[in-house]
């Protein structure tokens, strides 16, 4: 059986539509959404809500490693300039949700999808063609996949709104929690990758983004022939070997707009 596997979509409708093209079903591991467009700033939630002034500087910011006391300051005083800064965005994510999920319904293949961080899964609509596989395991081929969403924070760290958005970010106990629930798998698909350098740090971003100590564990103590991820769009290498599995970063599919191929 062969799956085609994305990620960090961000988007990017286009290439959505054929993302499944040759494959008997599709995995979409997170972040569906475009928050901020980094190359055109007008574009995405962000640049169409509150201009491209602060979809720019809010990518400057985070480019050059400002404290993020700043970056949700710059938001802050952006969504102020809105009447009812939550309403617009849940219409603007809702829009764009119903665009691309519009299209993963009119594949002729299965999907299963999980949230990655800038995702707002509560406000993904019900369809019978995609399988929202947050947490849970399917048998593909033959094989036991598990799936998990989500970005942990570091330890002692609990999630904060920027503003009327709230990233699908979880405090580090909850996502251990919630990956312990999972049985041991064959494929292992998740958003973070596990913390190990090469494929958590971003090679543009100059900086290493989150990732999960508690999933590096796991592939020790219940090792799948692969795990799957995305979330580092320009990671210093796309694919590592610990132990028994290989490791592979499956996106950045808004820019590279080819998904990875799984053979069960």
């Amino acid at each position: 059986m062969r799956l085609h596997v994305v990620s960090d979509v961000h988007g990017n409708v286009a290439a959505l539509s054929r993302a499944a093209d040759g494959a008997e079903g599709l995995l979409v591991l997170g972040d569906l959404l475009e928050f901020i467009d980094y190359r055109t700033p007008e574009n995405g939630i962000v640049g169409r809500l509150l201009g491209a002034d602060v979809s720019a500087e809010f990518a400057r910011l985070r480019r050059t490693g400002a404290p993020r006391e700043r970056m949700l300051g710059l938001m802050e005083r952006g969504w102020a300039r809105l009447d009812d800064p939550a309403a617009a965005v849940v219409e603007a994510v809702s829009a764009q949700y119903d665009e691309l999920f519009g299209v993963l319904g009119k594949l002729d293949v299965p999907v299963w999808a999980i949230p990655g961080n800038v995702d707002m899964p509560e406000l993904w609509p019900a369809t019978e063609s995609v399988t929202a596989a947050d947490g849970q395991v399917v048998t593909l081929g033959g094989r036991r996949l598990g799936f998990l969403g989500g970005v942990p924070l570091p330890p002692g760290i609990d999630p904060r709104r920027a503003g009327p958005w709230q990233p699908y970010f979880l405090r580090h106990e909850d996502y251990a929690a919630r990956l312990a629930l999972l049985p041991a798998v064959d494929v292992l698909c998740t958003h973070a990758p596990p913390a190990v350098p090469v494929l958590a740090y971003d090679v543009v971003a100059r900086r290493t983004e989150a990732a999960s100590d508690t999933l590096r564990e796991r592939l020790g103590t219940h090792p799948p022939s692969h795990a799957l991820f995305g979330h580092v769009h320009q990671p210093l290498a796309r694919r590592a070997r610990l132990g028994r599995t290989e490791c592979v970063n499956v996106g950045h599919f808004r820019t590279l707009e080819r998904p990875y191929a799984l053979v069960l």
